[in-house]
């Protein structure tokens, strides 16, 4: 009887062990941990310009859509500022045809110079050819000479008036630089307005809104968020002893707390290049008297499949989750 018990003994001690080992060495060849939580892409919404909210269209947990109107701002100010700018470009599309009418009477001064200028030297030349055969006076040449001289120098002054007047006007029409100045002013301000009605860039539900009707924002100040309804991951922090075994392309099950019985596929997308103490607000001081030595983790990032899920059990960002990797696969490319 007494052998009897020992055998039984050695016998539950020997299926422990290798319970054991079997555990073991599935654990060596599936590395888990539950230090993983479900992760998404969240955006920040916040408005080009600031002003006073008239109106918030969306509701707390609301799923919106792409170019759906989340909030509009009062614009009356905005369009103000978009009739003000408006005068501008047309005060300045105005001057700038001032300036060409401008110009093209100094041509016509120019042309009339130069006309007048070719009639005193012809006279001059004619009277230059008389005075050398002894039929015309001293007195008469200086004349002439005078009378070309002085239409000679009323065209230069033609010219240098065209040419001051071709400077201060610049460009022609829409190469106008005042006019591309003004018309940069128009086109902010028509931005501006554009702005003071907010859309959503993406597909996905709003979180955190605390936002009412009469509230003062400011340009770029935080409003709240969406949960783009996209790409789905879970970050598992894995301890450093399973890290050697992990590799990109991995399949992996992940179990979320928040739907027992639920499990998803993914595969292993990266490897974080550092422990997630290292990033921490206090990071540790390691080189210190009482130091102790504390198992390193690092986050590994899971992708999900699409479709792996239920459309009746929606993710939610921050889901506790269970990870599992198999390292016995062949790694997807």
């Amino acid at each position: 009887m007494k052998s009897f018990k020992i055998l039984v003994l050695i016998a539950v001690l020997a299926g422990a062990a290798g319970g054991l080992a079997l555990w073991w060495r599935h654990q060596a060849l599936h590395p888990s941990t539950d230090d993983a939580y479900v992760g998404a892409n969240v955006l920040t919404v916040a408005a080009r310009v600031g002003g006073r909210v008239a109106a918030v269209e969306v509701q707390e947990h609301e799923l919106v859509h792409r170019g759906q109107v989340l909030l509009r701002l009062q614009d009356d100010i905005l369009r103000a500022e978009l009739g003000a700018a408006q005068a501008a470009f047309e005060q300045a599309a105005q001057t700038a045809g001032a300036g060409a009418a401008q110009v093209a009477a100094a041509e016509a001064q120019l042309a009339q110079a130069n006309a007048v200028l070719e009639q005193a030297q012809t006279a001059f030349d004619r009277a230059e050819a008389l005075y050398s055969r002894g039929d015309l006076a001293q007195a008469a040449l200086d004349n002439a000479r005078t009378t070309r001289d002085g239409a000679l120098a009323a065209r230069d002054a033609a010219a240098a008036a065209l040419k001051a007047a071709q400077d201060q006007l610049g460009a022609q029409g829409t190469e106008n630089a005042a006019v591309r100045a003004a018309m940069a002013r128009l086109e902010q301000a028509r931005i501006a307005l554009d702005d003071a009605v907010l859309r959503s860039p993406v597909n996905g539900w709003v979180a955190n809104l605390s936002l009412r009707p009469g509230a003062m924002v400011a340009a770029g100040q935080p409003l709240f968020s969406i949960i783009e309804d996209g790409d789905w991951w879970v970050d598992a922090n894995f301890k450093e002893t399973d890290i050697a075994r992990l590799r990109p392309g991995q399949p992996a099950t992940v179990t979320i707390d928040m739907y027992p019985g639920m499990v998803l596929k993914g595969r292993v997308e990266s490897i974080g290049a550092g422990s997630g103490a290292v990033f921490s607000l206090l990071p540790p001081q390691n080189a210190t008297g009482n130091w102790v030595k504390v198992t390193q983790r690092f986050p590994v990032r899971i992708a999900l499949e699409a479709g792996s899920g239920d459309a009746a059990m929606p993710l939610r960002v921050g889901a506790s989750s269970t990870v599992t990797v198999d390292t016995t696969a062949t790694p997807a490319p």
